[in-house]
């Protein structure tokens, strides 16, 4: 019996060679999906960008991206996410954490400042202001925008804020909603508008005049 299965086996090239890794061939071809959707749509903006673009670009059928999302707004925020956790990964880094040191000044400025060297990644900075300047005329997507890519990061300072007030290091009557915007909101009009250097030492000003105020002391 062993004789004859090896038999048969020498007989069939085809039976000797490797199946093709499926899940593989998928991961490329969502890889290859993922860069085609970022560069088209910091190259021509969000309205030019298609499903058929996105295909030709990455070199598979328009029918393979319907398999897996439904618009080329899922296909851009799912990039989106992807590429963050590229991002991280190329750092070194394990999933985005805002820390809590117990110096509440200081964790602030460290994730302030990565959010600035992120902005500025060429890699990230044209498809993500394509898609912000898309998401306040396209009231949908923007809110898609915001819950999926917005919300999750907003949460994670929201928490931190709150970690400080039970520390007592923040008052205890606060919106931490409204507090948290008194860091973010500047620093994406800044990035959006061109209206001022963007840089580290912004964000360290901006935590500073946010936690302390405006009064004198």
């Amino acid at each position: 019996m062993a004789t004859i299965r090896k038999s048969a086996r020498s007989t069939n090239p085809a039976a000797e060679r490797p199946h093709p890794d499926a899940t593989r061939r998928s991961q490329r071809s969502r890889q290859a999906i993922y860069d085609a959707a970022l560069a088209l749509v910091g190259e021509v903006g969000y309205p030019k960008t298609t499903i058929e673009g996105i295909a030709a670009r990455a070199g598979v059928g328009k029918q393979t991206i319907y398999r897996w999302w439904s618009s080329k707004a899922d296909v851009l925020l799912e990039a989106f996410l992807d590429l963050g956790e590229r991002l991280v990964a190329a750092a070194g880094e394990e999933a985005y954490t805002i820390p809590d040191t117990g110096d509440v000044a200081a964790d602030l400025k460290v994730v302030l400042r990565a959010t600035v060297d992120e902005l500025r990644d060429p890699r990230f900075e044209a498809p993500y202001r394509a898609l912000a300047a898309e998401g306040v005329v396209n009231e949908e997507l923007g809110r898609t925008f915001v819950s999926r890519l917005l919300e999750p990061s907003l949460q994670l300072h929201a928490d931190r804020l709150r970690a400080a007030q039970e520390a007592g290091q923040v008052r205890q009557d606060i919106d931490l909603r409204i507090a948290l915007e008194l860091f973010v909101s500047p620093l994406a009009q800044r990035w959006l508008q061109h209206t001022g250097p963007f840089s580290h030492a912004y964000t360290d000003t901006l935590v500073d005049y946010a936690l302390h105020g405006l009064a004198p002391r």
